[in-house]
């Protein structure tokens, strides 16, 4: 039964398990997009818009409302697998209002051609130094990773976005030499993903329930961590506006087993205390 939550006094730390330990952990794994980077803020605004035009070029589609109410249930329910998940249920709700789908790798690349046009300014930006790291990033998320250095503890980035593009977007904020594995979507895509990752790291290690914590503000790695009894905390971020709750992904990563709830890592003392209570100042 899950125990009724409380925050840490005067801070946005929620605790939805208080049951939970700290003071062990060992290895630690980061999502990347809504955890860490910015860069793609705004993604859902793209993909749930187009799968929406698509599907209203079915024969047997219902109303728009409708439609996007569908679409956006999809689209959250399999955010943090890999994006080609997501083409492969558009192309089966295509088929069951009557069309014919192309490959959903198609349907990945003109998703990616119109994110590139969204983010472009922003890559650009990171390159040529008008933007700062902590500028695209998850306030306090880098001050966090090096907070995790400090312990001595080893992190992994594992991402539902293409290898390619983690690898980029990682290296432009300055994030690279901090994770002793980065993990992005294959095109062998049935060989790869995130609980695969996170099974390796425990067996390779022999890790036991809090050896292990994972960042992340999608559903997915936060049930493969509760998975295997390791610590789930849940990064609520705001993505827009840089500051609070997102209430729509809080009560997603509740769902999904969180231990913890942070809006970001700005409060980074409070957490420090509560995830490595021996360490000291």
């Amino acid at each position: 039964m899950q125990s009724s939550s409380r925050f840490l006094p005067g801070s946005q730390i929620e605790i939805i398990r208080p049951e939970t330990q700290g003071g062990a952990i060992r290895h630690a794994l980061f999502d990347f997009d809504g955890t860490i980077s910015l860069i793609r803020e705004g993604w859902q605004g793209i993909m749930i818009p187009m799968m929406v035009e698509i599907l209203l070029g079915t024969p047997n589609h219902e109303a728009l409302a409708e439609v996007e109410r569908v679409v956006k249930e999809y689209v959250a329910r399999l955010t943090g697998k890999q994006t080609i998940y997501q083409m492969i249920q558009l192309s089966e709700e295509i088929v069951r209002r009557g069309g014919t789908p192309l490959a959903p790798a198609y349907y990945k690349d003109l998703y990616h051609e119109r994110l590139s046009d969204h983010i472009r300014n922003r890559i650009a930006d990171l390159k040529s130094g008008r933007a700062q790291p902590e500028d695209l990033s998850v306030p306090g998320s880098i001050r966090w990773l090096d907070v995790m250095k400090k312990h001595g503890v080893m992190c992994y980035l594992a991402s539902g976005t293409d290898q390619q593009f983690v690898d980029e977007e990682a290296a432009l904020l300055g994030l690279t030499d901090y994770f002793e594995g980065i993990y992005g979507a294959q095109e062998d895509y049935v060989n790869f993903s995130k609980k695969m990752v996170i099974d390796r790291i425990i067996q390779a290690y022999q890790l036991h329930g809090s050896n292990f914590v994972a960042f992340g503000d999608g559903y997915v790695e936060i049930e493969d961590t509760k998975s295997v009894e390791g610590i789930a905390v849940g990064v609520a971020s705001d993505e827009k506006n840089r500051c609070g709750v997102d209430e729509w992904k809080r009560s997603r990563l509740i769902s999904a087993g969180a231990d913890l709830i942070i809006p970001d890592f700005r409060e980074i003392s409070r957490l420090e205390n509560y995830l490595f209570p021996n360490h000291r100042v």
